[in-house]
């Protein structure tokens, strides 16, 4: 499970001695003094923990949490919790939540009870024009067009952002191992084919020995590597042109994200179609149609060919 938190605002030049991860990196090594990185962010964060949930009280996972006139924000994970570090310097204490399809919700920190609380998010429902829908062929046509048009509708020029990066490892319902890590990350424009970079600023591991089974497995993962749930950065890794057509898609009931009115598109492989592919929802602007958000699952019916 891993979790990112962007900071557009805290822009860092990369130095020379921060030595670039790049593409051939599987597993991450840190060798930051976890004491020193602990009184760290002890020291300069507060720390503020909570869930996600709509009215009918299910856990919204990857809903972004942001807070209000900085660049610091984070999402939900798989079961809709989420983690939060504010710099203590900070003075802006408005939070706003947002999902799509559901109304914004905008709270202050100081509604967190020991650093702790649940948010929930009220359901809204977007009707398109006749016109929007009648300009549209199918909504195989909008994916299309939307992979097509990403070098004019995302970054042309590179940029520099600052994350914060968690990865954990769950036995069950505890912690095995957990990782967190700075990172800068050098973000390429979508024109080229030129990888993202990322360089480690300070990072620190903790592992649970005693709780690991005896068997081991080695899993792949990394900054890096969350990297590429880009879909549109990195399409080779989701909707390559070869299996393009190995998915039927189809309109969901539209929705509208900050004014603006949102194709949703249900994906799914063809019935035909053997081995695991992906299932899940693209969120699609209707006058610019760049791809919003995307929320997707691997198909694990044949667990076996899955695995």
């Amino acid at each position: 499970m891993t979790d990112i938190t962007i900071d557009n605002a805290m822009k860092t030049n990369i130095t020379p001695k921060i030595q670039i991860i790049t593409a051939l990196v599987a597993t991450l090594c840190f060798f930051v003094s976890n004491q020193a990185f602990a009184q760290n962010s002890t020291q300069d964060f507060d720390e503020y923990r909570g869930m996600v949930f709509s009215e009918d009280n299910s856990p919204l996972r990857f809903a972004n949490l942001t807070l209000e006139n900085t660049g610091i924000s984070t999402i939900t994970n798989n079961d809709g919790a989420f983690t939060l570090k504010v710099p203590k310097a900070t003075t802006q204490t408005k939070l706003t939540v947002a999902f799509l399809g559901y109304e914004n919700n905008t709270v202050d920190l100081a509604e967190f009870v020991n650093g702790e609380k649940n948010i929930y998010l009220k359901e809204i429902s977007t009707e398109l024009s006749q016109v929007n829908l009648g300009n549209t062929q199918s909504a195989r046509t909008i994916v299309k067009l939307a992979l097509d048009r990403k070098a004019e509708n995302y970054l042309s020029d590179q940029s520099l952002m600052t994350a914060f990066y968690r990865e954990t490892i769950k036995k069950r319902r505890r912690n095995v191992s957990l990782a967190e890590a700075v990172v800068n990350i050098n973000k390429q424009p979508y024109g080229t084919i030129k990888p993202d970079k990322v360089a480690l600023y300070k990072a620190r591991k903790s592992t649970d020995y005693t709780r690991i089974d005896t068997v081991a497995l080695k899993l792949q993962g990394g900054p890096l590597n969350a990297l590429y749930t880009d879909l549109m950065k990195y399409p080779e890794y989701f909707l390559t042109d070869v299996e393009f057509d190995n998915y039927n898609f189809t309109f969901d009931y539209p929705t509208e994200v900050n004014g603006e009115k949102v194709f949703v598109v249900n994906f799914k492989q063809k019935d035909n179609i053997a081995g695991p592919l992906y299932y899940g929802k693209l969120y699609i602007n209707s006058e610019s149609l760049a791809l919003t958000d995307a929320v997707y699952s691997l198909n694990v019916d044949d667990r076996t060919a899955a695995s």
